[in-house]
């Protein structure tokens, strides 16, 4: 691993900030591991994330999904259940699931929830929420198209969120993709995000962007170029 990480290093000129084409191009050139490894992506913000109101938060579905095969729960009761199982959702019920679920069963990546099921859903909150998992109307998990929410959960919608310091870290697919969908998934999501901009933002609002193979070294992309590409 050391050889192959320290020829990934020397691909990379780590003072330099790379357009959008080049560094996308770069990462298959800096995979370390022999599996198929994720392309993430790391945005520093110019955003106060203690202000409530400067909170970047969203989703945003990825044209070519995310490669990981993600298993959906919903809760919903009736026609609703129904129509999530049809849609392909993994796992669906009410009181049932919830209580399996209170006792630590987490065998699931997301949660759709029918707005009538949120006040027993509400109890899980001490187990969801540390972990994400959290059903959220803003978020188009607490929905009563639930085929519509599980269809776009499984063709690859992902969520964002700023931390507490001011940066999100998002995976964008595999090196296995290629260059043209990994672009296609970056783009799609450095949009979403820089139309996230909170009006009470000052200044710099794309301070640095990096992206990086699971096991390989950073890419800096150049954040001036990505702000007037979107503008």
């Amino acid at each position: 691993m050391g050889k192959k990480f320290n020829a990934a290093i020397a691909k990379v000129d780590s003072s330099k900030l790379y357009n959008l084409d080049d560094a996308v191009k770069l990462v298959p050139e800096t995979t370390v591991a022999k599996f198929d490894e994720t392309v993430d992506l790391a945005v520093r913000l110019g955003v106060d994330p203690k202000q409530p109101e400067q909170m970047v938060r969203g989703t945003v579905v990825l044209p070519n999904g995310t490669g990981k095969k993600v298993r959906v729960l919903v809760f919903a009761k009736g026609e609703k259940e129904k129509e999530a199982k049809d849609a392909g959702a993994d796992f669906v019920g009410g009181d049932d699931l919830i209580e399996k679920v209170s006792k630590g069963w987490l065998d699931f990546d997301s949660i759709v929830a029918t707005p009538d099921m949120m006040g027993a859903v509400g109890k899980l909150g001490k187990v969801l929420g540390p972990r994400g998992l959290m059903p959220n109307p803003k978020l188009g998990t607490v929905t009563f198209d639930v085929a519509r929410a599980v269809k776009e959960v499984k063709a690859g919608k992902i969520e964002f969120k700023v931390d507490k310091s001011g940066n999100m870290h998002v995976p964008i697919g595999k090196v296995s993709f290629g260059v043209n969908k990994l672009k296609e998934n970056l783009t799609a999501l450095l949009e979403t995000v820089v139309k996230a901009k909170p009006s009470t933002s000052k200044g710099t609002y794309l301070k640095s962007i990096t992206i990086s193979t699971t096991m390989g070294p950073g890419i800096k992309i150049d954040a001036v170029g990505v702000r007037e590409l979107f503008k």
